[in-house]
Order: structure tokens, then C-alpha cells, then sequence
């Protein structure tokens, strides 16, 4: 069973641990990254990072019915 990665408060994390709490594939999410749905990564180097605020806050959108929601 794949080990579930924590989604702190504060903070970046990376792409799997995004999508460990946002249930959507990779190519979904970086489509509604294009599309301006999720928010835009911050690099550093060849890395991605999503500022673990800006998460919580997708998930609250979408839990509250606030959100658009592409699940694929």
C-alpha cells in the first residue's frame, strides 16, 4: 500500500503529495494548471513546488462547492 505523504499547514510540497489529497492524475492537473484552474507551481531548479496553502484552499473551493472539480 502506497505510504499517504502529510499535507502540512504551511509550507511546499511536491507533486505527489498534492495529488495524494486532490484526487486527479498528473496530466489532469497540469492541464487545469494550463487552463487556470489549480495554481501554478514555484521552481526551483528542474523542481516543482505547490505552496501547501494554495492546496487547502483548492480543497476547501471544491468541498464547499465553490470550485471547479476535473477528475480523470
Amino acid at each position: 500500500m502506497k505510504k499517504s505523504l502529510p499535507l502540512p499547514p504551511k509550507g511546499l510540497v511536491r507533486l505527489p503529495t498534492v495529488l495524494n489529497h486532490y484526487q486527479i492524475s498528473q496530466s489532469g492537473f497540469y492541464q487545469g494548471i494550463k487552463d487556470g484552474i489549480y495554481p501554478k507551481p514555484i521552481k526551483a531548479g528542474n523542481k516543482s513546488f505547490w505552496r501547501a496553502e494554495d492546496i487547502h484552499e483548492l480543497i476547501d473551493k471544491i468541498s464547499t462547492g465553490d470550485g471547479v472539480c476535473h477528475g480523470k
